[in-house]
């Protein structure tokens, strides 16, 4: 049958390793659960309950230095558009990572300053390709087995969107600059904190779920990025392109489970672009809907 998950009491935040996190960013503190809730009964979510939204840290290396700042965008952005938010640790065991991702409601994939690792799509390493993160790699893997194999929501994000692609065997454009030689800059080439990102349109498929968000077929958004989708992986359409041809969204079309990925990077907009809060609301409804076999 088909239920949904019980829902924690409300936090402002939830870790799935269920360690305490003590002055985050914006000074949150979250408590440890007193149980392990990943083993707790299954019941109806009430209709005001939170979706839980899995997003994984950016690197393994941030994780353990503690760089939590990084993920605040992904954070804050799934939170206003009514999601609960769920970092999930790279470190985590397969078996723990599996229990973990049976009470989510829906994942979010982060960018990263990582990329994929060739191999896995059966490339040789390009000199501008840059190390991959394979603690990243199999965390995002597992999130993306379970979540198709659920039907639950995804929203795939920059790092995410080429991480997306691979796990359904499509292959990388390993750096757009060096390959495809293309007119728009799609790389902030040494960004810091602040600086003015660049922007560029891209031209949506009218008939795609994200024109639906969108409400047209064309759309401005930023981009940070220098590698993208060169063959679309199973099941996946692409419903996005840039002027100059580079693929900037793919759509799952496998059956009717929301899965999207997004080359650039709506969190960073999602405070007053409507068309990045209709993404992070999309995951979010969609999320909301899911249910898990039981």
């Amino acid at each position: 049958m088909h239920l949904r998950r019980a829902a924690w009491r409300h936090s402002p935040l939830r870790l799935a390793s269920g360690a305490r996190l003590e002055h985050f960013h914006w000074g949150a503190s979250v408590a440890a659960p007193v149980s392990r809730w990943y083993d707790g009964p299954t019941m109806s979510l009430p209709p005001s309950s939170k979706p839980r939204i899995g997003i994984p840290y950016r690197t393994r290396k941030e994780e353990l230095n503690g760089d939590f700042g990084k993920i605040e965008s992904y954070i804050r952005a799934a939170r206003q558009a009514g999601s609960e938010p769920v970092v999930i640790s790279l470190g985590l065991a397969p078996e723990h990572l599996r229990k973990i991702a049976q009470t989510l409601d829906g994942v979010l994939l982060s960018g990263s300053p990582a990329d994929v690792d060739p191999a896995r799509y059966g490339a040789p390493r390009r000199p501008e390709s840059v190390e991959a993160d394979p603690y990243r790699e199999q965390t995002d893997f597992a999130l993306l087995d379970h979540a198709l194999a659920a039907h639950k929501p995804v929203l795939a994000i920059c790092y995410g969107i080429q991480s997306l692609n691979v796990f359904l065997s499509g292959s990388l454009v390993q750096d757009i600059h060096s390959e495809l030689q293309r007119s728009i800059s799609h790389e902030l080439t040494g960004a810091q904190v602040g600086d003015i990102e660049t922007f560029h349109t891209v031209r949506i498929e009218p008939s795609s779920r994200l024109a639906s968000l969108a409400h047209g077929s064309e759309a401005r958004v930023n981009s940070s990025h220098h590698q993208s989708v060169l063959d679309p992986g199973r099941d996946l359409r692409v419903v996005a392109s840039a002027p100059d041809g580079v693929v900037e969204a793919v759509e799952w079309v496998g059956d009717d489970n929301w899965v999207m990925g997004v080359q650039w990077h709506p969190e960073r907009m999602a405070d007053m672009d409507p068309f990045a809060q209709a993404l992070f609301r999309g995951l979010t409804e969609a999320s909301r809907r899911a249910t898990v076999r039981i």
